[in-house]
C-alpha cells in the first residue's frame, strides 16, 4: 500500500477495538459508580491499553513468541506512554473547555485517540514489537 507499513491498517483496526473498549468502561465508571471524567478515563484507558497490546502482539505484529509477557506488556505501556498523555491531555482539554464535551464524553475520547494514533503506532513498531516488524 503505497509507503504505508503492513501493519498500520491493522494497528488501526486494533484501536478501533481499543475505542470502543475505552468509551465503553469510560461510560460505565462516569455513569454507573459516579466517577468523575478523568478518574473514569484512567481507569478505562489502562483496560484500552492492555486489550490493545494483546491484540497488536498476536494480530498486528505477530509478536506471541514474547516469553515475558509482563515485560513486553510494561514496554508497550511506556513505549505508548507519550502517545497515552496526548490522547489523555486532548481529551482533559476537551472536557475543560467544551460543553458538548462535557456532555459527550465519547468525543473527548475520539479526538484524543485519534492525536496519540501515529505516536502510539510509532512507538508499538520500534520499540515493542520491533523484531516482528522487521519480520524477524
Amino acid at each position: 500500500m503505497l509507503g504505508i507499513p503492513r501493519e498500520f491498517p491493522r494497528f488501526c483496526a486494533v484501536g478501533a477495538i481499543g475505542f470502543v473498549v475505552d468509551a465503553g468502561v469510560l461510560h460505565v465508571m462516569a455513569r454507573q459508580f459516579g466517577l468523575d471524567p478523568y478518574s473514569g478515563r484512567a481507569i478505562s484507558f489502562l483496560l484500552a491499553a492492555t486489550v490493545t497490546w494483546q491484540l497488536n502482539r498476536h494480530y498486528t505484529f505477530s509478536a506471541a513468541g514474547e516469553s515475558r509477557l509482563c515485560r513486553q506488556w510494561g514496554r508497550y505501556v511506556a513505549a505508548n506512554a507519550m502517545g497515552g498523555g496526548l490522547n489523555y491531555l486532548t481529551y482533559s482539554a476537551g472536557v475543560m473547555l467544551f460543553d458538548i464535551v462535557q456532555q459527550h464524553l465519547l468525543l473527548g475520547v475520539a479526538v484524543g485517540s485519534a492525536i496519540g494514533l501515529l505516536v502510539n503506532y510509532t512507538a508499538s513498531r520500534h520499540l515493542v514489537f520491533k523484531r516482528a516488524a522487521a519480520g524477524w
